[in-house]
């Protein structure tokens, strides 16, 4: 096994427990959010999947962007919400229940609306810009549903058992994240340097900045769901954009590093974002919901 591998399994191992201790504090209630709030729900999928994949049509077709560039902003506006999400907007003053049933939803539906959304970009770029339905499938079934579904299961069967573990899982999945993430990053640095003068940076920066808007603006009136919707709507699941992106384009160079500078870019603006609602839902602020 070589290294590049290793740092793989690591990554997704990381993923598979954060998702699993999900499910070990998760009542079937809570994924069943959304089915209970079908106009929330109408409003997040047009969110996420309507409105960000035509403000990245809108930025190839308005800007001179180098081709990676443009082929990452598409992607990653094909890709649902990531796995490790849910926790962060949580924290950040959240719903629980809707960040949690938002990410299970939005990772069904995807293995449905991303090869649809595909064809129909490639249809617009007059190119076969597609995905098979059944890789999408695969990586949201074995990353998400599973390992979720699996959690929910054994906090039913051993509930005090599922509570006892969820914490330790947690933080051992992200010890494992970050020593994955550390040494991909760090080979990543030179050529992320050379993009940020070609104007990736800034389309990057104005698609996340667009996507935090737009969630905040279709959430609602509800203090809390805007903080969900906005978060999931700025951030998008690498692994499926990155599969798409190299499905279609094995030889381009420079996508990777672009979807790493967008990771760390939504990273470091979410960091303002999340304190800024903070002080919004605040008692002193008068403005909890």
């Amino acid at each position: 096994m070589n290294t590049q591998t290793l740092i793989l399994h690591c990554l997704q191992a990381s993923i598979l427990g954060t998702v699993f201790s999900y499910g070990l504090q998760a009542a079937v209630s809570h994924a069943l959010f959304l089915v209970r709030h079908p106009g929330l729900l109408l409003r997040s999928v047009l969110a996420i999947f309507i409105i960000m994949p035509l403000v990245a049509i809108a930025m190839v077709d308005v800007f001179a962007l180098p081709r990676a560039t443009e082929i990452a902003l598409v992607v990653l506006a094909l890709a649902p919400i990531p796995p490790l999400l849910p926790k962060k907007e949580s924290k950040a003053g959240g719903e629980g229940a809707y960040a949690l049933g938002l990410m299970v939803v939005m990772g069904m539906l995807a293995i449905l609306l991303v090869p649809l959304l595909a064809w129909m970009l490639g249809a617009y770029f007059d190119r076969d810009f597609g995905m098979p339905p059944t890789s999408i499938a695969r990586i949201i079934l074995v990353m998400i549903v599973l390992p979720l579904l699996a959690g929910m299961l054994a906090r039913i069967v051993a509930p005090a058992l599922a509570r006892k573990l969820a914490r330790p899982i947690e933080l051992a999945s992200l010890v494992l994240l970050l020593a994955a993430a550390a040494p991909v990053l760090f080979a990543a640095v030179p050529i992320v340097v050379n993009l940020l003068h070609s104007g990736t940076l800034l389309a990057i920066v104005a698609f996340i900045m667009i996507g935090l808007a737009v969630g905040q603006l279709l959430a609602g009136a509800v203090a809390q769901r805007q903080t969900v919707l906005a978060l999931s709507t700025a951030s998008r699941h690498p692994a499926i954009a990155l599969a798409i992106a190299k499905t279609n384009f094995p030889d381009e160079p420079f996508l990777a590093a672009t979807i790493v500078l967008y990771l760390l870019m939504v990273t470091l603006l979410a960091i303002p974002y999340i304190k800024w609602r903070r002080r919004m839902e605040s008692p002193a602020s008068g403005r909890s919901a």
